[in-house]
């Protein structure tokens, strides 16, 4: 598992955006920007729509005042689920990112095997990531909903 003090791995993470289909570099991306990531197992699944998005979509302004240039919601979903996801949730100050094959979440060790459920899922996390690298890290416990919410990131911020 990725840990505090290392760099994000140079993978690819798709966007749908007005102008269609963005495929960004990891480290690209986030290069000399401060980045609030944060993991959900699934789009649309209970409480990823009903507290973790909807948590950091209340916060954002707060969250973007303390210096974050990008807030980022990422999924083993693809980016067509992400940004209808978004949407249904108004989650327009946030970058709705899809990982559908799982690359990303694979590549930082923060994988879980879901069965039938969906396969391949992320666990539930959120970092801080300052030029690419990841200056804090919080893992949810299987079945937890505390370390990663939005006001547990604020606050760290």
């Amino acid at each position: 598992m990725i840990e505090q003090g290392q760099a994000l791995p140079n993978v690819v993470l798709t966007e749908l955006t007005a102008d269609g289909m963005q495929n960004h570099q990891v480290t690209e991306l986030f290069a000399d920007k401060k980045v609030v990531l944060f993991a959900v197992p699934g789009a649309f699944t209970p409480t990823c729509s009903a507290a973790h998005l909807p948590g950091y979509v209340v916060l954002a302004d707060q969250i973007k005042a303390k210096g974050v240039d990008i807030i980022a919601c990422v999924s083993v979903n693809d980016a067509f689920v992400m940004k209808a996801w978004g949407e249904a949730h108004n989650a327009s100050e946030l970058m709705m990112l899809g990982d559908g094959d799982a690359a990303f979440t694979k590549a930082i060790g923060l994988d879980k095997e879901t069965g039938s459920f969906g396969g391949v899922r992320s666990q539930r996390y959120a970092m801080i990531i300052e030029n690419g690298v990841v200056t804090e890290l919080a893992v949810e416990a299987a079945g937890e909903f505390e370390v990663s919410k939005a006001e547990s990131i604020l606050e760290k911020l």
